[in-house]
């Protein structure tokens, strides 16, 4: 089994989260992890599961004002790459199963989350989805992630090796 994990961090949080993914995804398959400006379009994903991570940013996706905010915040003064809305609004047809997950404040309850709203362009692209999203808690904005969760998403990596349709 071949997984690719496409994340995009800006804070490291959600790459921390990506890699804890793959080791789990590891015991059962070859896994491949690319920041989303690395990633290939989506028509060209050559795996048997695609896992994609995002920060959730202002309730959902981020947007490149949120981006350039969040890098201006990292002390990044490059100009702000495409994040995984834009990578999912490429053109091209998926039909790898995918399962998501997002970032997000710990401290917060607000009802906003990326990984829902990535799982809501999949659905209506008819894009296998084949786990609810999952979310894992970071302190504040910037992190870091809160205790248990790098190793939490190992095992959820674990877990998706062994879903109907992954």
């Amino acid at each position: 089994m071949k997984a690719l994990v496409v994340y995009e961090s800006h804070f490291g949080n959600t790459g921390r989260v990506a890699r804890a993914v793959a080791e789990g995804l590891r015991s059962g398959a070859d896994v491949e992890v690319l920041d989303v400006a690395d990633a290939p379009p989506l028509g060209e994903v050559d795996a048997d599961l695609l896992v994609i991570g995002a920060p959730t940013h202002v309730l959902g996706l981020s947007r490149p004002d949120s981006r350039r905010e969040a890098m201006e915040r990292a002390g990044d003064e490059e100009e702000p790459r495409p994040g995984i809305r834009e990578w999912l609004e490429e053109a091209g047809e998926l039909t790898v199963p995918v399962a998501v997950y997002d970032t997000r404040t710990h401290e917060s309850k607000l009802p906003g989350s990326a990984a829902r709203a990535v799982v809501r362009r999949l659905r209506q692209r008819k894009v296998p989805v084949v786990a609810p999203p999952e979310h894992f808690a970071v302190h504040g904005s910037e992190g870091p992630l809160a205790d248990g969760e790098e190793e939490r998403a190992t095992e959820w990596g674990r877990e998706l090796l062994i879903l109907p349709g992954a």
